[in-house]
């Protein structure tokens, strides 16, 4: 059975079937008006959470971060509709309903046909009330002397509970708030950033070479008469006119091209790294004491 202690750690943990499936997470917890034990767990169902759903917590075990209770899904998915008054009390009659579903034997220990009372945040003041004795006027009369003699002892504990029990709505287990804030992680995403290509094309320059370039010039020799040409001399006319010719031959320069390779060219992809300012925005909450009106109904 689910202790008082525990309830406090109850509202907004998962609550798992028989089998380990996930019926849904803990929104109220209903006491028992006669003895205060917590009795029923409502879960929200449907396919948006819009049914409540009750579930008996008196053979449930409480682990950390969930609630295993004795029943499948399907069961409890089945369960009847039940009406719950506006101060948040489960009748007498609806409690009975649900113990006939259930198949739990309402006169015995533990669960009585008492009515139920919700414990939640909006509940907190019925809570106190029922801590300080109170017993809601649909107890069992052949119990009323039983109850009156045992309200003194049996206050506290229905008080623990309620301090402890929280609503899901709150979403607080103490006095204290926590605050969160954002933290900002930049990433590097890698995208294409542009294209280099690889073009051959020609281009024309001018360019000088200076070479050595030979050339033929006649010029005159003179030679004196000796015995060795004297015959040569005089084998012509005493007095004539003739011409003599010489070949003469010049260098002259000629421009020829021609292609050969001179080296290879390839692209090559590297990377560098540079170091960038990255800016953004997070938000953080904060905390400060402002002063309430001292009045009774706000509190």
């Amino acid at each position: 059975m689910i202790t008082q202690q525990e309830i406090s750690g109850l509202l907004n943990q998962q609550v798992l079937g028989s089998s380990g499936q996930k019926i849904g997470q803990a929104k109220h917890v209903f006491y028992d008006d006669a003895t205060g034990r917590p009795e029923w767990v409502t879960v929200k169902t449907g396919m948006l959470g819009g049914n409540e759903t009750f579930i008996p917590i008196r053979d449930a075990v409480a682990s950390e971060g969930h609630l295993k209770v004795p029943y499948s899904k399907d069961k409890i998915k089945s369960a009847p509709n039940v009406d719950v008054d506006a101060k948040g009390h489960l009748s007498a009659q609806e409690e009975r309903r649900l113990y006939s579903f259930y198949g739990i034997d309402g006169s015995a220990p533990g669960p009585r046909a008492a009515g139920q009372q919700r414990m939640g945040n909006e509940q907190r003041a019925a809570a106190d009330q029922r801590a300080a004795g109170q017993v809601s006027g649909q107890a069992a009369s052949q119990r009323a002397a039983e109850e009156q003699q045992a309200a003194a002892p049996r206050a506290a504990a229905p008080q623990a509970g309620a301090d402890a029990a929280m609503s899901a709505d709150a979403g607080l287990a103490d006095d204290a708030m926590t605050l969160s804030e954002e933290k900002m992680h930049v990433r590097v995403e890698r995208r294409e950033s542009g294209q280099a290509r690889l073009h051959k094309y020609i281009e024309s320059e001018e360019r000088e070479e200076t070479i050595p370039l030979r050339h033929e010039e006649a010029r005159l020799i003179r030679e004196p008469i000796t015995d060795a040409n004297r015959g040569d001399a005089v084998a012509g006319p005493e007095l004539s006119e003739s011409d003599h010719v010489v070949t003469l031959h010049a260098e002259k320069p000629v421009v020829e091209t021609t292609v050969e390779p001179t080296e290879r060219v390839r692209l090559a992809v590297e990377e560098h790294t540079e170091q960038q300012t990255v800016r953004g925005t997070v938000r953080r909450e904060q905390i400060r004491i402002e002063d309430a009106p001292d009045d009774d109904q706000s509190r």
